[in-house]
């Protein structure tokens, strides 16, 4: 939840409790914006809805735009942000698996709990299939360890890979994104269902 810990700003056990509470954040926009909605999750793969297209990436320019600027005027040090190491093939064969399933159930692991929190049953029946995905992987973990560190590259970021600033990256993500968008009204255009609507939750 960012350097508050390890400058000592605040305890770990008022990081939980901030994180409890920016987690139910979450989930209510989750729900408000009618991701509690396998049809609407599922309509991104499907080009009728791309509500979660539009959302996500939205939020990945915020963010971004965010700590560029609180980067610039100091009140960061982006070196003190954690950057989950890159496993190449676990992470490839681990988005082919969540996607399937996603296209499959219509629901990712945040979203199935948004949605179980309003009582549907095909969110409880997905996030089983979840629990049981753990442990399937935590018993049979001996078979696919080598597999799963394969091609450690550490931490790398796109933007030095590119190997141009954080700020042109950011740029470069907004012009897509702005195209994405576009893309994404294009594509309810072409695909809308009769039988759907977009704030159909």
């Amino acid at each position: 939840m960012g350097p508050l810990i390890v400058n000592e700003i605040i305890s770990s056990n008022t990081n939980l409790l901030f994180a409890f509470l920016i987690g139910i954040g979450f989930g209510f926009v989750l729900e408000s914006n009618g991701f509690s909605s396998s049809r609407r999750l599922a309509g991104m793969f499907y080009g009728y809805d791309t509500t979660v297209l539009k959302v996500f990436f939205t939020a990945a320019i915020t963010g971004g735009v965010g700590l560029l600027f609180l980067s610039l005027f100091d009140w960061i040090d982006l070196s003190y942000i954690y950057i989950n190491p890159t496993f190449l093939w676990s992470a490839i064969g681990g988005g082919v698996i969540m996607g399937a399933g996603f296209i499959l159930g219509g629901y990712c692991p945040g979203t199935s709990f948004a949605a179980l929190s309003i009582g549907k049953l095909d969110a409880l029946a997905f996030i089983g299939g979840l629990f049981l995905g753990i442990f399937i992987f935590m018993e049979g973990y001996p078979l696919w360890e080598s597999f799963y560190n394969a091609e450690h590259l550490g931490s790398p970021l796109i933007s030095e890979w590119l190997n141009i600033s954080r700020g042109m990256f950011t740029f470069l993500l907004i012009l897509v994104a702005l195209g994405m968008f576009w893309v994404g009204e294009w594509a309810e255009k072409k695909f809308a269902r009769e039988d759907y609507k977009i704030n159909q939750h």
